[in-house]
């Protein structure tokens, strides 16, 4: 590695030190660091894997434990998301088994609730129920049960 290589390096470990990152967004960097040189960037990306800076796992799982509990994105979402940053499906669901069914749940009832207070006196409230929280990125069947909760507690 010549000196342009081992500064880019340098900067990207700091980088991965202080945030997860993904392999495909850290090999952009490089690449675009190194001009286009496809070999070193590669090699970069391939060092930092190997002194642990750069983990898809533990990136994944950290974007899915966040998404959901933060944001209040579904597991469709967030696989669409960590498909989108190139990762590959073994990751990916084994990083959305790291989430809290009984606390993604707790938070579409939530979302539910807090739309359906929104919505009130609007005669297709459930369909619009129903349209957000699956662009939430919830299963079908997950959403029509929180939204006949969230329906049953109010008495609607």
């Amino acid at each position: 590695m010549d000196d342009n290589a081992k500064k880019v390096l340098s900067r990207l470990q700091a980088h991965c030190s202080r945030r997860e990152c993904c392999s495909r967004d850290i090999y952009a960097k490089a690449l675009k660091a190194m001009d286009g040189d496809s070999a070193v960037a590669e090699e970069i990306v391939e060092s930092l894997r190997r002194d642990r800076y750069l983990d898809d796992l533990r990136y994944a799982t950290a974007f899915a434990r966040d998404k959901s509990s933060l944001q209040g994105w579904g597991p469709v979402k967030i696989s669409w998301m960590l498909k989108a940053k190139g990762l590959d499906e073994v990751t990916i669901s084994s990083a959305l088994e790291e989430v809290d069914a009984d606390s993604a749940e707790r938070k579409l009832d939530s979302l539910v609730a807090q739309k359906r207070r929104q919505l009130e006196g609007d005669p297709q409230m459930k369909l619009k129920l129903l349209k957000y929280a699956l662009g939430r990125g919830y299963g079908y069947d997950n959403v029509k049960a929180s939204v006949e909760r969230v329906l049953a507690k109010d008495g609607k």
